[in-house]
């Protein structure tokens, strides 16, 4: 019985398999096929199927609908066969910036403050000293103003009576010019000791007065030149800052000294 079972079912799923698989299609026996071209056959009418786009939405009243893009192609084109694609060229590394920069920039700032600016002088100054003193800041180019004034001095002379062999000689000529009513005065420097009966601007205006003297009875004075002519200059710097007082310092060296720089005179 068992055997009768298994033959049947062995030969139903033989005659199944035969039949699904198109085997028994010569005998009319086959499965309905389910492809798209069989379905296609079925339609009913497809020319009355008719596409349609659907619209943007309704806006409401008093709202106006937003415009609508038109639709872009984001598609790279792909690279012909032969061409091959730029490169991009690779970006540059950021070189940080020296600070030269910021230290001229401190350096601008540092000489845009403006120094004060004072008159100075140096008087006295001789000529030969003086002649050294000008080509020295003539060669600099200096930019601030500078000037080498030259002061004119007279020479000067003396009616003089001198000198003394010791103090008590001196003394005893003291009482002789009282007696006579003849003013006299120290002779200074190294016509010491000794004694001036007058000082004047010009050796003639001294032999005068000693002739006047010899009248009166004096008879050891004689005319000297206490100081001769001389001719001095002082380098003035009118508008001067202190870097600028050291520069020129510097630069007239040993001609300046001991002559320093001072602030001139008020007035």
């Amino acid at each position: 019985m068992l055997r009768i079972v298994f033959l049947l079912l062995l030969l139903g799923n033989a005659g199944y398999y035969m039949w699904s698989h198109g085997y028994l299609a010569s005998m009319g026996l086959q499965p309905t096929v389910q492809s798209e071209p069989q379905r296609l056959q079925e339609q009913i009418k497809p020319e009355a199927l008719v596409l349609q786009t659907p619209g943007p939405a309704a806006a409401p009243d008093g709202v106006e609908p937003p415009a609508v893009e038109p639709e872009t192609d984001d598609r790279k084109p792909e690279p012909k066969a032969e061409e091959k694609p730029e490169a991009k060229p690779e970006p540059k590394p950021e070189v940080a910036e020296k600070p030269e920069k910021a230290e001229k920039s401190e350096t601008v700032a540092a000489k845009e403050v403006k120094e004060p600016e004072t008159c100075y002088q140096a008087s006295g100054i001789e000529e030969k000293q003086a002649d050294t003193i000008r080509r020295a800041l003539a060669g600099a180019k200096l930019k601030s103003e500078w000037d080498l004034v030259a002061s004119h001095q007279n020479g000067r002379w003396m009616v003089y009576m001198g000198k003394f062999p010791d103090a008590e000689f001196l003394d005893r000529k003291r009482g002789e010019l009282r007696l006579m009513n003849i003013d006299f005065d120290r002779a200074g420097g190294n016509l010491e000791p000794g004694l001036s009966l007058g000082r004047f601007s010009s050796e003639e205006a001294a032999q005068r007065q000693l002739a006047t003297f010899t009248r009166q009875g004096v008879r050891t004075a004689r005319v000297v030149q206490e100081r001769p002519e001389v001719t001095t200059y002082a380098l003035r710097l009118p508008k001067a800052t202190p870097s600028f007082r050291s520069e020129v310092a510097t630069l007239a060296g040993k001609n300046l000294l001991p002559r320093a720089l001072q602030a001139c005179p008020k007035g």
